[in-house]
Parts: C-alpha cells; structure tokens; sequence
C-alpha cells in the first residue's frame, strides 16, 4: 500500500493540471505564428467588411467617407498591434493603481488582455474598449469585487453599458478560463525561506545534510549583489540584503513580468526566480543550492532566457517617441478598424434580442410537445380508448 508521501502531488504536477499551462503556454515560434496568424485573417475580414458597407453605402446613395474609398486598405502590423496592445496594458495598471486595486487584480487584468488579443485583433475590437470590461472582470474573479455603479464612476466618458457590452466576447476570447497562475506568490514563499536561513530559524528537510546554522554561515560567505559594496557580517545585515531584494523582485514581478510574454513562456517558478536573480544574483544561486544538490544548466539557461526577457519589458511611463508612434498607429487604425465591428454596445443588444427570440421559439415548441403529450395520456385514458381517425 503506497504511504501518503508516495502518493503526494507536487507543485509542478498542479500546475501542469491548470488551464495556464494546458492552454496559455507556448514556445516563442508558436506564439509568434499565433499572432502572425490572428493579424492575417482580421486584416482580410476588415477588408471585406470595408467592401460590404462601401456597396451599401452606394446602394442607398450614401456618400463613404474616406477610408471607404481607398481599394487598399492599410491594416496593422502584428509589430503595430502590440505596441498598441501593450500601451492599453499599461493603462490598465494606471487606472488599477489609481483604483487602489491590489497587484493581483492589476495583473491579472493585463494578462487578460494579453490572452484576447492572441486571437483577436485590435483591427475588430479595440484595446480602449476591451480595457475597462478586463480591468472589472478582474475584480471578480480575484475576489476584490467592486460595483459596477462605482467602478464607472471612477472612469470619464464610460457609461455602465461600455463596461458590460464587451464582457461576453471577452471571456470567450480567454475560452471561458479565468484562473491566473501569478509568481508573486512564490516569491513570496522563497523569500520567508532565505529570511529564516538568515536569521539561522530554517529548518531543513529531514534528507538534507545542513543545518540551519550551516546554511546561515554560507549565506554570510556569499559575494555582495552589488560588486564593491559591503559584504554582510551579521544576521540582520542578511535580513536587510534579503528584503532589499525581494523588494527589487517584487517590483519587477508587478511591471515587467506582466507586461512582457513571460506568463506564455515560462512558469511562475521560472519567473519569480529570474526576478530574483535579477534583483541579487549571488542570494539566488544560493537559494538554488539549497533546492538541489548539483547544479543544473538547464534551468539556469531558462532563467537567463527569462531574465533577458524581463529586460526587454516596456517602459511603464512611454517617452515622446513612443507616444508619437502610438498616435501614428491609432490614426492608422481609425482607417482599418472593421466597420461591423465598432459599435459593441449594439452588437451586445442585438445578441440578446436573437437570444430571446430563440428562447421564445424554445418555449413554444416545449408547450406545444407538452400539450401533444397531454392529449396523448386523455386518449389513452378514455374507457373506449382514442376516437378512430376517418
């Protein structure tokens, strides 16, 4: 009979059994054909949209305006998309901020985002319209709910209905999961490790070969994070190194983790220690030590891959360029958004309408089988049985 520690799931098999990882994971070739492949097929449906309301347009004597006019229609760039799908991330962590909304809810929100717009286009829906209904789905689903009623007054010109229309096309676009597997939580788990090794508290597991006293005596011996700076002699010198970066950690966590591909390439593991290792290096690798009892290559080439990803992470605050470049791409959009496609609201009513009636034509049928039946069990009732058909 297998003991409890035999049968024991681990951390790595549960989050292999999670939506993130069966569904949201992806190589960087994958990911870059996935996106390449979204912009392809919006880019032909915008097109044809274009070409159906310009021959309505002549049909009823109407005059196009320009973006109507022009035979080719301009369409975005995966490159365009993105800048213009990562300024609206970053909108989305201003307006959480300005909400007081916890990081949790602020991360999840963009990676909502981040996960629409791997199959759809900012060509058919815009990321100003996708934002705020993110930005509220979050608050549900992380348990930080807030009313819609004081959620739209916190946003200028959005009226409650701008907010809801796009719930729907939202949550199908994430294929109806939700679930966000974050790193801040084993950050926060490797950093109550190393400030209980440093202050000699550990205790290790019962295989392991040191003791909390020798653990804490290596972690005085490590190399400052900082070339030239002060090396750590006492336990509270190791407390303070410890939090300072875990301070640094967790800052990375909340900007560049989020607003880089990191949560579709790497695992909340990969991601919280390649911040770690960011933060201070020296302390990380120790921390690996400690983990395993040989080195291991291979998951320190991922971490680097996730470090050098992490650097590449947009600035939270875009400079002068950016924002010329982001308004040359939204001028752009105004020309090749899919005209069928603007009005969300509309489309929001006009699907509840058609779901209405289609439940009207359900209940009919289910009245009219239930009468049939009635009729049925009468007949079958009656002592001279059913009347004889002439």
């Amino acid at each position: 009979m297998p003991s409890a520690i035999d049968t024991q799931v681990t951390e790595d098999e549960i989050y292999r059994m999670s939506t993130q990882y069966r569904l949201w994971s992806y190589t960087q070739e994958t990911l870059t054909s996935l996106r390449a492949t979204t912009n392809i097929r919006a880019a032909a449906r915008v097109r044809a949209a274009i070409q159906r309301v310009r021959e309505q347009n002549r049909d009823n004597n109407i005059q196009a305006g320009e973006q109507l006019r022009d035979d080719q229609v301009d369409c975005l760039s995966v490159e365009e998309e993105q800048k213009l799908v990562g300024f609206y991330c970053i909108k989305a962590m201003q307006f959480a901020d300005f909400c007081e909304f916890p990081t949790n809810v602020k991360a999840t929100a963009v990676q909502y985002l981040k996960r629409f717009y791997l199959s759809n286009s900012p060509m058919t829906y815009h990321p100003k319209q996708m934002m705020p209904s993110a930005l509220f789905l979050s608050t549900k689903t992380e348990n930080n709910y807030i009313s819609l009623k004081k959620f739209v007054a916190k946003l200028q010109k959005t009226t409650a209905e701008d907010v809801v229309a796009p719930e729907f096309l939202l949550t199908q676009g994430l294929r109806f999961t939700f679930d966000i597997r974050h790193p801040q939580r084993g950050l926060e788990g490797g950093f109550m490790e190393l400030l209980a090794i440093s202050t000699g508290t550990h205790q290790p597991p019962q295989e392991s070969q040191s003791s909390s006293k020798h653990l804490q005596r290596e972690m005085l011996q490590l190399d400052p994070a900082v070339t030239g700076s002060r090396k750590a002699k006492t336990a509270a010198d190791l407390k303070i190194r410890v939090q300072k970066a875990h301070a640094k950690a967790k800052d990375i966590l909340k900007t560049s983790a989020i607003l880089t591909d990191a949560y579709f390439l790497y695992t909340p593991s990969q991601i919280w220690l390649s911040a770690f290792m960011m933060a201070d290096e020296p302390l990380a690798r120790f921390y690996l030590s400690t983990k395993f009892s040989e080195p291991v290559p291979k998951l320190l080439e991922t971490l680097q891959s996730c470090i050098k990803l992490l650097d590449s992470s947009l600035s939270v605050d875009p400079g002068e360029a950016e924002i010329k470049d982001l308004t040359r791409i939204d001028k752009k959009l105004y020309k090749c958004r899919n005209p069928e496609k603007v009005d969300l609201i509309g489309i929001n009513k006009a699907q509840k309408r058609d779901g209405e009636a289609k439940g009207d034509a359900t209940v009919d049928e289910k009245v009219s089988k239930k009468q049939k039946t009635e009729s049925a069990v009468r007949d079958a009732d009656d002592m001279f049985g059913p009347s004889i058909p002439r």
